[in-house]
């Protein structure tokens, strides 16, 4: 388990899935639409990558019906940075340009003022 922050979008298929099965799902699922069921098919893609428990638990956390997947791919970035990848690697994996990756990689700004 990493210590790498989830974003909020991604927060409920880390927690059905965890982080490897949820990075994996992402990566299948990422930026298109799926359709959650609490009572799946069996030749449904989700329960075909995440197993027909996790496909449950996963359209009762988030809810029935089809939705778009969010690609988190500077998620993924981070994770898989933090698992000792190289960028080039990555940026592969994620099909985007190694520039584009170290952008997500890139620490933030603290230099702003913080608003209150």
């Amino acid at each position: 388990m990493t210590l790498l922050r989830v974003p909020a979008q991604l927060q409920p298929y880390i927690d059905v899935l965890g982080e490897d099965l949820g990075i994996r799902f992402l990566l299948a699922f990422g930026g298109s639409y799926i359709y959650l069921s609490e009572r799946p098919q069996a030749r449904s893609e989700v329960v075909y990558l995440v197993g027909l428990e996790n496909a449950v638990a996963l359209a009762r956390r988030i809810g029935s019906g089809s939705m778009r997947v969010h690609s988190g791919k500077p998620f993924i970035a981070r994770y898989f940075k933090d698992k000792g990848r190289t960028v080039n690697s990555i940026a592969r994996e994620l099909h985007t340009t190694d520039v584009t990756v170290r952008g997500w990689l890139k620490p933030p700004d603290d230099r702003q003022m913080k608003l209150l």
